[in-house]
């Protein structure tokens, strides 16, 4: 089944079809051993596809190059032209030709079999090519059927070095654990804990279940639950999450159940899919997408996908370290200043929310006096605040403290671009920002940022009413709906003109 939005009432029967839950005997039981380490990111199987494309394509091409040295011996002086067409047509059709897609799956690689059995047709496909060209240009089959050969063996030994090598680093059980994608069930009934019997059983190394998680003790099994809602939200905290599959029992109001449900969800970074099964009936578009053997609706996806991490990151490492750098003369001289007109350290850590709602130690220079710092920013920096040093009031006037957050963003703590860190502590309206505004946890489904598509557009400084911390909450979530390379550039660029100068910096 292709994806798409597909219209529920007209293709659940099919969807039905191929999530296929048995009937057997309930086998799931709860998971006891802890999955991946903290910080690990395993999303990235679409990237891995594009680099295996990339090798593959080198492969072929570094074959037809080496076929090519070799077979002026046995062809004559007047196929010179005509051959190396030959060679780069057959190169060509077997990487453009549609091929199984399942070549770069993550299972595939690891099984040098299955690659040969893939592969076999678009390499006898491109041997076959090479005799039509040669065919239409008039020489003789014979020894068109020879060169043609010449060139698949090539082929053929070349990927099979390149393709056995990629099996054996990929098999190796470190490199396997961190591609292992973790999924999560949400329900306790037959069907959630079947679903999660056949993820783990059916998927192999793909997949790994976590756990089934409800709030409704209505499994037949007690122990094949793992805990609550709340419990599966602690734990994504530390075991990073893939996917979450909604396998809840169908309601009378389905549609607010799983909006329920998926907006507790919220602050999980993970992609969350349901059941068709549980929207059966209701008139509702949602992308169809395939997950193992199964097919599920999609709820909601991570804001940035594999490849916009991988390119973001690679802007982040590039300009970051390109900036600092550049910088190191004025931060220098900023941090003898400091030394040299009040007494204390030159840096200044302090316990910020980062990415995932996880914990990170943010540098800045130091811009208050050493005994009035707030490490947990219990009081936010006012206008004039007497806390600040006569040279921190400039600082922080020109965003200058902000400058060695640049190790943050080499460290992977942070971004060059998105939504500013707070600390733990900080408040509006006299309440802790996560209870003040239930969508502020989202932002943290993003590293965050020295600057931002709040910062330039002059949201910054204290946050002091409601509206305040609602402002900027909308802004960052603007940015990550909207997030492209350009759009980070474009920021950045904002910044100088508009944030270093800003009347809300003090």
């Amino acid at each position: 089944m292709p994806d798409g939005d597909l219209r529920m009432s007209e293709w659940y029967g099919q969807l039905q079809d191929s999530i296929g839950l048995s009937t057997d005997p309930i086998t799931y039981k709860t998971p006891s051993a802890r999955i991946a380490e903290p910080g690990t990111y395993p999303y990235y199987h679409s990237v891995l596809a594009g680099m295996i494309t990339s090798v593959d394509t080198l492969a072929i091409l570094a074959a037809t190059f080496i076929g090519a040295s070799v077979e002026p011996a046995i062809i004559h002086q007047d196929w010179r032209v005509a051959q190396p067409l030959a060679d780069l047509m057959s190169a060509l059709g077997f990487l453009m030709l549609p091929k199984n897609r399942r070549l770069l799956h993550v299972p595939t690689v690891q099984d040098f079999s299955a690659q040969v059995r893939y592969l076999t047709p678009p390499l006898l496909a491109g041997a076959l090519l090479h005799v039509i060209v040669l065919y239409m240009l008039h020489h003789p089959i014979v020894p068109s059927f020879e060169l043609a050969l010449t060139w698949l063996a090539f082929s053929t030994g070349v990927l099979a070095v390149v393709r056995g090598t990629e099996t054996v680093l990929l098999s190796r059980p470190a490199i396997a654990n961190q591609l292992a994608r973790n999924v999560a069930v949400v329900g306790s009934d037959d069907a959630a804990i079947r679903l999660a019997a056949r993820i783990g059983e059916e998927a192999g190394s793909t997949y790994r279940m976590i756990g089934v998680f409800d709030d409704h003790d209505t499994a037949l099994d007690p122990t094949a639950t793992t805990g609550t809602l709340d419990d599966l939200i602690e734990r994504s905290r530390e075991t990073p999450l893939h996917a979450i599959i909604l396998a809840i029992p169908p309601s009378t109001d389905p549609i607010d159940h799983v909006a329920e449900i998926n907006w507790r969800l919220r602050s999980v970074l993970a992609d969350v899919y349901v059941l068709p099964n549980i929207v059966h009936g209701i008139d509702v578009l949602l992308p169809i997408e395939r997950l193992g053997p199964f097919a599920l609706l999609v709820l909601q996806r991570r804001p940035l996908s594999d490849w916009q991490i991988v390119k973001k990151t690679v802007l982040d490492v590039f300009l970051g370290a390109i900036a600092l750098v550049m910088l190191a003369p004025l931060m220098a001289a900023v941090a003898i200043t400091i030394k040299a007109t009040s007494p204390g350290p030159v840096f200044f850590r302090q316990p910020r929310l980062g990415f995932n709602n996880r914990t990170f130690m943010v540098f800045k220079f130091r811009t208050m006096f050493t005994d009035k710092s707030d490490m947990m920013a219990a009081r936010q920096t006012a206008r004039d605040d007497p806390r600040v040093t006569p040279i921190g009031k400039w600082l922080r006037k020109l965003s200058i403290d902000e400058l060695p957050q640049l190790l943050n963003v080499l460290r992977g703590e942070m971004s060059l671009v998105g939504p500013r860190p707070h600390a733990p502590h900080t408040r509006a309206a006299g309440m802790l920002l996560n209870d003040a505004l239930a969508e502020y946890v989202i932002r943290h489904q993003v590293k965050p940022g020295i600057t931002g598509w709040a910062q330039v557009n002059g949201a910054r400084g204290q946050l002091v009413t409601l509206d305040d911390l609602r402002r900027r909450v909308e802004l960052d979530l603007e940015y990550m709906q909207r997030w492209s390379l350009r759009f980070d550039l474009k920021i950045l660029m904002l910044t100088v003109v508009r944030e270093v100068f800003s009347r809300h910096a003090f």
